[in-house]
């Protein structure tokens, strides 16, 4: 006799397919209906999973992967995580050059999933040969039977969440989305989103998150290249020092930019009043959000989805620790967070 069991045969099927959560006291006062779209709950717990996935399985289909091959990427930790995740699955190498920015707990992450990592500076130029992009391309030139998933340049980026992520804020919104916030980066995930839901109705507005010392929200509105702009910057996995292909900036209306510190503790409060554990971008599109408010953006029948791009585990010493926030000088300010009470019984 058999028994049917209902499982799935690996975690990769369990990527997409994130739940929209309605926003409630973060949004309270706020204008319009605020949904987000919480990417953590793939099985890497970020966004990322769907173009590892998705990137991989084209580069077999088309038999540039075979058995024994390295998989190399440039990461600011949570690509990386997926890729090593997938490789694992799939049985391939995975060799990941990480930015000196990504917390310690992204790089032991990697570490922990099998990976080889080797950790850049992250304020140098982008054709620095000590960056992380040109170590993975020489890495890839040095490694046989490697490929370089390269996510900055690479269409299929976008594409994965033109055939994913859009469809599916589309059938949960019942097509009822007005505003689309997603921060950017590699530019993945807005333009592959915005793409589809443009293409079901125009009028949906697209706004990205940028940061204060990256290039995207003057490269938008100008079309140059200011490398004036650039400075450090403490935000993971958002804004440039280049300009990445797999960035539609077409199918993007405007760019607001955040900061470091308000991003932080608006992270913080995501946790506090939603119950979402969230990473320091979701900080920072929530963030984005306050401030478009503040400018009048919405309107009161307004139905605004913000992507929640990954989880709060990450970031455990950094935005979580107050330690790390007080080093910042993010508690010096009229910002003032009391630091958590934690009494010791002897």
């Amino acid at each position: 006799m058999e028994h049917k069991i209902d499982a799935y045969n690996n975690i990769l099927e369990l990527i997409g397919n994130t739940p929209l959560v309605k926003l409630n006291r973060i949004a309270d006062q706020l204008t319009g209906n605020f949904y987000a779209k919480v990417e953590a709950f793939n099985p890497g717990h970020s966004s990322k999973d769907r173009i590892a996935a998705y990137i991989i399985e084209e580069a077999e289909r088309k038999g540039i992967l075979t058995e024994g091959s390295t998989i190399i990427e440039t990461t600011s930790g949570n690509t990386g995580f997926s890729i090593a995740m997938v490789s694992i699955i799939k049985g391939y190498e995975c060799i990941l050059a990480v930015s000196s920015k990504s917390s310690k707990d992204k790089i032991d992450m990697l570490r922990s999933m099998g990976a080889k990592v080797y950790i850049c500076p992250a304020h140098v130029s982008a054709d620095d040969p000590r960056s992380y992009y040109q170590v993975a391309k020489r890495l890839h030139e040095e490694t046989k039977g490697s490929i370089y998933i390269n996510q900055y340049f690479n269409e299929l980026n976008i594409e994965a969440h033109y055939k994913t992520t859009g469809p599916e804020i589309w059938k949960q919104t019942n097509g009822n989305i007005t505003h689309l916030i997603a921060c950017s980066g590699t530019g993945g995930t807005i333009s592959g989103t915005a793409r589809y839901l443009k293409e079901q109705n125009p009028k949906v507005k697209v706004i990205g998150v940028d940061a204060f010392g990256s290039v995207l929200k003057k490269y938008h509105e100008t079309k140059e290249f200011d490398a004036n702009e650039i400075y450090p910057y403490r935000i993971e996995g958002l804004g440039k020092n280049l300009i990445p292909s797999a960035t539609d900036f077409e199918l993007i209306d405007k760019f607001i930019k955040v900061t470091d510190e308000e991003s932080a503790h608006t992270a913080r409060e995501i946790s506090k009043t939603e119950g979402l554990f969230v990473g320091y971008t979701s900080g920072a599109v929530m963030q984005a959000v306050k401030q478009l408010d503040a400018e009048g953006e919405f309107g009161k029948n307004s139905n605004i989805v913000v992507i929640f791009p990954d989880h709060g585990s990450r970031y455990m010493s950094k935005v979580y620790s107050d330690d790390w926030m007080n080093d910042q000088g993010f508690f010096d300010t009229k910002n003032v967070e009391e630091a958590q009470q934690i009494e010791f019984i002897k």
